[in-house]
């Protein structure tokens, strides 16, 4: 990547769901057709809690995004039910998941006037994690790939990750800059190397993605309330790191 030899922000990476489209809101929704499902058939107030203590183990092996989701629904589906639950409502789950693989992208408003503001500036590169052909297809359709460098989309978002994705792009840690809604996946494993992190929240967030807090390197985070508040938050860390 250019400009790595010099002083402040090398390179600025976006997350991609819930920062620069919907994502939660389409999951949350299939959550609720899913508990009506399951419904049907039992009696019981923490079908949210329950179905994410499936999603969480299943991570390991099914990995993140729409298809793991939905496995872990049949999966939790015949558990929580004892078996009784009908083919027919399995299939009603299945095109659940199918809904969410067709669910057109919807921009947040202001993402590409806020991403071509930073990359005006800064080289940028797109950091997504989740299924590969679906966050493949939400790239294309967003209309945002020509504003990025790279694009690159992983299994998981942690120190490991970033450090291997930064080798590859020659920049050290210090001279990184990460844009995300998620404190867990987008900030605090690039504070932990050293790097900068701009936290933009959305107002849902996976129960998975909940909670978490940086640990260390909160004088290299900002955060920001709306995606136009962007680039003064990164031209201040730019600044910082320029020092």
């Amino acid at each position: 990547m250019e400009n790595a030899s010099r002083g402040g922000i090398a390179l600025v990476g976006f997350d991609a769901d819930d920062t620069l489209w919907r994502s939660q809101d389409y999951f949350d929704e299939a959550q609720v057709q899913f508990e009506r499902i399951i419904s049907r058939h039992v009696d019981l107030a923490d079908l949210g809690r329950r179905l994410y203590e499936y999603e969480a183990r299943n991570i390991a092996f099914f990995g993140y995004g729409v298809k793991g989701m939905a496995l872990s629904m049949v999966e939790a589906a015949v558990d929580i039910t004892g078996g009784r639950i009908p083919g027919a409502d399995i299939k009603r789950i299945v095109l659940l998941a199918k809904e969410l693989l067709r669910h057109p992208v919807e921009l947040l408003d202001g993402v590409r006037e806020a991403v071509e503001a930073v990359a005006a500036r800064h080289p940028v590169v797109l950091i997504t994690k989740g299924d590969l052909f679906h966050q493949e297809a939400k790239v294309r359709q967003s209309g945002l790939a020509d504003l990025f460098r790279r694009i690159e989309i992983v299994s998981e978002k942690d120190p490991a990750t970033y450090a291997r994705l930064l080798e590859e792009f020659e920049v050290p840690a210090r001279r990184f800059l990460m844009v995300g809604n998620s404190l867990r996946s987008d900030i605090a494993p690039v504070l932990e190397l050293g790097g900068w992190g701009v936290h933009v929240p959305y107002h849902l967030t996976w129960m998975h993605e909940a909670g978490a807090q940086p640990q260390q390197g909160r004088v290299r985070m900002r955060e920001v309330a709306a995606i136009d508040q962007l680039l003064p938050a990164v031209e201040e860390l730019h600044a910082l790191a320029s020092a």
